[in-house]
């Protein structure tokens, strides 16, 4: 089995982990291809790793069963950045905390890499938002897993946000910025101003305010088909625009609009291993404290 790799830095603590993985993957049997940045840090810390080769574009991808993707739901994010339209499936393994992305968790490493390599898992389509704009703001990296933002730079007044679904004016959000989330990421920056949580599988977008100057503004689902589009105006004539966890500053004189990624991110889960579940166990969803 061909397997990529990639991991941001790891603390001393958890580089036991890492040597965890590769010591499972050697004894399967794994061809291992490392990321140009997870290699660096590999060397860094003296970490001596038999790979066919490094990698620094999907092109170099091209015949790679899966990916893994080594610590939290930010690498995971980082991860789908290299992955991109390939169709390569992720599985993410949690060095972090929460971990609603990166779900094998520490203490499981090497029974959830034995089931990948004995084909005991699904894989989950998720889909992913598309950004357009009038002027080229992230190039090919134009989508996002989680969520667009749009906010205001700084602490300086709040922005409206006016906006149009399929080009019929919807609302002027008057607020310190606007979030438009898939449902993967429902659980993510959406979650904590208010919005809904929403099933992975559903075809919606959720538009949720962050913090609005009206209180009777509220979160709104949408279907996945529609186009949003945006224009923006304030005192302070510039504005951030963010997929995931990569922004830009921009001016009211941009034209943004949102849709549908036409592919999508494929997740893979272990045997035992959903969404319910994984509400439950990350938000502590059924459990009383004072039992």
């Amino acid at each position: 089995m061909k397997i990529a790799l990639h991991s941001r830095p790891v603390d001393n603590q958890k580089q036991l982990y890492l040597q965890t993985i590769f010591n499972e993957l050697h004894k399967l049997g794994a061809q291992l291809r490392i990321s140009e940045p997870f290699q660096k840090h590999l060397e860094q810390i003296g970490q001596e790793v038999a790979c066919e080769y490094t990698f620094s574009s999907y092109h170099e991808l091209a015949d790679t069963d899966l990916m893994l993707s080594i610590g939290g739901d930010g690498t995971f994010l980082e991860t789908i950045t290299l992955v991109r339209h390939t169709g390569i499936p992720i599985l993410g393994i949690n060095l972090g905390r929460l971990g609603f992305l990166a779900t094998l968790s520490k203490e499981n490493i090497a029974k959830g890499l034995h089931a990948i390599c004995e084909g005991r898992y699904t894989i989950e389509e998720r889909s992913m938002v598309r950004l357009d704009s009038s002027i080229n703001l992230f190039g090919d990296l134009n989508f996002a897993l989680n969520e667009c933002t749009i906010s205001k730079r700084d602490s300086a007044s709040m922005i409206v946000v006016h906006t149009y679904l399929d080009g019929e004016y919807l609302n002027a959000y008057w607020a310190d910025g606007l979030i438009v989330a898939t449902p993967t990421g429902s659980t993510a920056y959406s979650i904590s101003v208010g919005g809904p949580v929403v099933l992975p599988d559903s075809r919606n977008f959720i538009i949720a305010p962050i913090s609005p100057h009206n209180l009777n503004v509220r979160p709104l689902v949408i279907h996945d088909g529609c186009v949003l589009s945006f224009e923006i105006e304030g005192r302070n004539n510039n504005f951030l625009v963010s997929l995931d966890s990569r922004f830009r500053t921009v001016d009211s004189n941009i034209k943004l609009s949102l849709r549908k990624c036409e592919f999508n991110a494929r997740l893979i889960r272990l045997e035992g291993d959903n969404f319910l579940r994984t509400l439950r166990q990350k938000l502590n969803w059924g459990n009383d404290l004072r039992n």
